[in-house]
């Protein structure tokens, strides 16, 4: 119990976060640019939780020995984790029921008017895909459907560890 609860004090786990993140980040892009897959809003929206991940690992990194940067890094990875796995399923939801008349997928971006992500940075966050194709599988599971393994991961990773270390600041 101990060890889950002092694993955000030091700088490994953050740090090992931090680099999942980025391999999936660069996966993503490996994707996109090197096999020409086309990302969709849903893609997109992924990419942005998993940086949101990434965050979380490098203010976690830099910040271990920090109780407010830690809890930042908590929040992000918390946000991150879980948006993305309601989208991820939201996605796998899409691709199941492309066929149907009341299915849509938006082509712009929905960030707010302040961060037109995808304006400021398009090779990462411009759609360009449909949402409903299935372009890619790996071992009979879709794109969004690993995603949902990944945030799974991610998400039970943090409540494990939040749980624990919330528990254990409460003992005497």
């Amino acid at each position: 119990m101990d060890y889950l609860s002092n694993l955000t004090t030091n700088q490994r786990p953050w740090l090992l976060l931090a680099v999942s993140a980025l391999g999936l980040e660069c996966s993503a892009l490996f994707f996109q640019y090197g096999m020409d897959l086309k990302p969709c809003i849903m893609c997109v929206y992924q990419r942005l939780a998993i940086l949101a991940i990434f965050a979380a690992g490098v203010i976690g990194t830099v910040g271990h020995q920090n109780i407010f940067a830690r809890a930042l890094a908590y929040l992000s990875l918390g946000v991150g984790a879980i948006w993305g796995l309601i989208i991820a399923l939201e996605h796998v939801e899409m691709q199941a029921s492309s066929g149907s008349l009341f299915f849509s997928c938006e082509f712009i971006p929905n960030f707010p008017i302040w961060a037109p992500l995808h304006e400021w940075i398009p090779f990462l966050f411009e759609a360009t895909g449909d949402c409903g194709e299935i372009s890619w599988q790996f071992l009979g599971f879709s794109m969004p459907q690993w995603m949902v393994v990944v945030y799974a991961l991610y998400t039970i990773a943090f409540s494990v560890v939040l749980v624990n270390r919330l528990v254990c600041a409460k003992k005497p």
